[in-house]
Order: structure tokens, then C-alpha cells, then sequence
């Protein structure tokens, strides 16, 4: 049973949260209990401050063990300044009034962080892919779920461009995961597209993540949180997979922007909370399935020095191409993370490569601190970001133009996608 609220033209006050929140966890029977709380970083907009010192009220002095891991896929690890400010805390209060409170970044980056729990045989994958992929995934996780008695997911759902809306799942697969489930998941997300993937609620990538998750053993309660803008509009908890599905029926509706026609020119301005072009590439999944055929997406963020911080000397290495570039050349890229791989064909977009010749559907162009030169060696556009006004794109929507405020959140579609794709 999930318990839940959601508003499509109002937000959850705090005493309604407060009241769902109990009601939820009073069934649980934690006294005495290790809690284990998994939450994202700073790349999501979510109200973890309230949901920190909330469930710290509610279970804090009653359960043996009130910690907290942050699902950071593989992005950078968090310094403890950011780690305080992620929840809302000084470093008194964290010395002092939550010193039990441990906050773990998620230590992707060490080897023997992992334990593989099963496989998904080769049959799954060709079965869970629709044929597209066949390889064996081993599926891995942070171990450090298992010293808990009771995990609880709790983080924000939006439109995504892998597994079609984030949320549920999603914070342990690749949240908390091992290599090679990241990379299945991610590289099957780049065969599909994110121009069919994002903003589907089903789809093969979320069925993958699925099936990884049920070989946890440990309970695992969901608070999947819905935004509107920098409020929250909903809260469902449950089981991830109810809970998820809740939530990204609310967030369809809040989240998705659906206009008649497509524009020719984009300036997607990617808020701070992306510090690497990895991140503030979401300034474009986001809007590409309104950028007409040759038109041009900008993303705009000069506060981005960075390709990646974990992976830049990867994308250096192979630049951002269209998924059918590596398709078509798989011997030459086949020792290539997939998940970079997906990165690149993700930012790139649609398009083909025929004859040797690639042709990418629509232009990417940056507007960030990463120099011309770099831009160019990794197959991207480049616009001096000093040589941009914003408000000069205001309102120009009637001439084919479009100016998107904080990009990466709201995802923008065409009206009948859905029948556009034979769904």
C-alpha cells in the first residue's frame, strides 16, 4: 500500500508531510533497528534538509542506527562542507546535536566497496532489452547496505533520459551500483534514445533496474518525492516500484512542458547545481525533442569549466557522437565504458553515420568556460558565453525561438509524441 499526496496546482505543507511520513514509518516496527537512508546529491532539487531533520524527529531516538549514503552513481565525491550544506546542517550541529548521524558518500571509486548479490543471465538481458543487448550483467552493490536492517530510498522523481522518469530504484541501480550494471543500464538507455526514453514512465531500462534491485534482500521503504519548480507538489511512500509509479504519474504532469511545434534555436541555461558538462548535459536531453531537424540547442552555463570530473579523459578521448557512429564501429570503441559511450550519444542526439559520414539531426553548442579549442577536439559547437544576453531570447517563442530559464529538470515534448513513436 503506498501512502500519499500529490498536487497538480499546490504544494505539501509541512504538517501534511509530517503526517505521511509518520503514518508510514509507524508500521515498521524500527525500535532498536539499523536505518539505512539513501539520498542524491546536489545535481537534484529536493527538500533533504526538511526530510533530514523530519526523520531524525520521528526515528532518531528509537533505532539503534540513523545513517545516511549518497546515491552518487559516479559523480564526484562530496567534501564534507557539502555534505553538511546537501541536508541543511552547520558543522555545530553535526559535531553536536546529529553526531550520531553518519553521512557516507558513496565510494564508487574503491573496489572493494562492492558486493555482487546475482547475475542477469543473458537470456534476461535479451528478454529485458527487446533484443537490442544479450550480455550477462553481474549486479553489484554497495555493501554497506547490508550492516542495515531497513533501507529507505528517498529522493525527487523526474523526466530521465536512461530510465524514462528517475526515482524508486533508480537511487541503488546506478545510484549505488556497481560498474557493470551502470553500464548496461545506461549503454541500453543510449540504443533506445532519449528521444523515446525520456518521459516514459515503462520502459526496458526500468525493468532492468528492476530486476537488479530484487536480488536485495534487505526491506526497502520509498519516499519518491515530486517537484514543482523548488516545492514539493507530492509525496508518495510505498515500495519503490508503487511508490515510483505514483510519483511519475504526478511528475508527467508536473514536469513535462508540451508545446505544438518545434524551434529552430534553444538557449538552455544549466543552473549551478551542474558543475561538469556531464551534469548540465541534462540542458539538453531535456529540450531536444522540440529542436527541429538543423536547428540548435545552446547550453548555456559559464560557470562550467569541466567536461567531467570523473570521466573527462574518456569523452576527450572519443568526443560526443551519435549512437550510430559507435554502433557502426564497435571494434574501435568496444573497451570504452559504456556508460561514457551513452554520455556522448545522449549529448550528441539523434542522427546517422553512413559511408563514413555522420550526420547529427540538430547542433550542440556550448556557452560554458570550456575553451573553443576543447569544443572543437570533442565534436561540439562553441559560443563565447560573454557574447550571449539572455534577455534578448525572452519571448521570441512565435519566431522559432525558445529561452529555458534552469534547465535539466523539465523535460519539453511535442504534443502526440507518443503516437508519433507507435505507442
Amino acid at each position: 500500500m503506498v501512502v500519499g499526496k500529490g498536487y497538480e496546482n499546490g504544494f505539501l505543507s509541512e504538517g501534511e508531510v509530517r503526517e505521511l511520513a509518520i503514518k508510514a514509518l509507524e508500521g515498521l516496527s524500527l525500535k532498536g533497528k539499523r536505518v539505512l537512508i539513501i539520498i542524491p546529491d546536489n545535481t537534484r532539487t529536493a527538500p533533504l534538509p526538511f526530510f533530514f531533520r523530519l526523520f531524525y524527529e520521528i526515528m532518531g531516538r528509537r533505532v539503534a542506527a540513523l545513517d545516511y549514503l549518497v546515491a552518487l552513481g559516479t559523480h564526484p565525491l562530496m567534501s564534507e562542507e557539502g555534505l553538511n550544506n546537501l541536508v541543511g546542517l552547520t558543522p555545530q550541529e553535526r559535531a553536536h546535536t546529529y553526531k550520531r548521524v553518519n553521512i557516507f558518500n558513496h565510494r564508487w571509486d574503491l573496489p572493494h566497496t562492492f558486493r555482487i548479490m546475482g547475475t542477469i543471465s543473458n537470456k534476461e538481458t535479451r528478454d529485458l532489452s527487446g533484443g537490442l543487448m544479450g550480455d550477462e550483467v553481474p549486479v553489484a552493490v554497495n555493501k554497506m547496505i547490508f550492516d542495515y536492517d531497513q533501507l529507505i530510498l528517498c529522493g525527487p522523481t523526474f523526466p530521465h533520459e536512461v530510465v524514462g522518469f528517475s526515482g524508486g530504484n533508480k537511487y541503488l541501480f546506478p545510484g549505488i551500483a556497481g560498474r557493470e550494471i551502470i553500464d548496461a543500464t545506461h549503454w541500453l538507455g543510449a540504443l533506445l534514445t532519449n528521444m523515446r526514453v525520456n518521459g516514459a514512465r515503462r520502459t526496458p531500462v526500468r525493468e532492468m533496474i528492476n530486476r537488479a534491485a530484487s536480488f536485495i534482500e534487505v526491506p526497502i521503504l520509498c519516499f519518491s518525492l515530486v517537484m514543482r519548480g523548488k516545492h514539493l507538489a507530492g509525496l508518495y511512500i510505498g515500495t519503490p516500484g508503487e511508490a515510483y509509479k505514483q510519483a511519475a504519474d504526478l511528475s508527467a504532469k508536473l514536469n513535462i512542458i508540451y508545446v505544438d511545434r518545434p524551434f529552430e534555436r534553444v538557449l538552455s541555461i544549466a543552473p549551478r547545481m551542474y558543475d561538469d558538462l556531464w551534469t548540465a548535459a541534462k540542458a539538453m536531453y531535456k529540450i531536444e525533442p522540440v529542436v527541429a531537424d538543423g536547428g540548435e540547442v545552446i547550453i548555456y552555463a559559464p560557470h562550467i569549466t569541466e567536461v567531467s570530473h570523473t570521466h573527462g579523459k574518456v569523452i576527450d578521448q572519443i568526443g560526443y557522437h551519435t549512437r550510430d557512429y559507435f554502433l557502426k564501429q564497435m571494434d574501435r570503441f568496444g573497451d570504452i565504458p559504456k556508460c561514457a559511450l551513452a554520455h556522448s550519444t545522449h549529448l550528441k542526439g539523434l542522427g546517422t553515420f553512413e559511408g563514413g559520414v555522420e550526420r547529427a539531426r540538430i547542433k550542440v553548442t556550448l556557452a560554458t568556460g570550456i575553451p573553443k579549442e576543447r569544443c572543437q577536439r570533442i565534436n561540439l559547437g562553441y559560443i563565447d558565453p560573454a557574447k550571449i544576453d539572455p534577455s534578448e531570447w525572452e519571448n521570441r517563442e512565435d519566431e522559432g525561438t525558445l529561452l529555458v530559464r534552469k534547465a535539466g529538470e523539465t523535460l519539453y515534448r511535442l504534443r502526440g509524441w507518443e503516437e508519433s513513436l507507435g505507442r
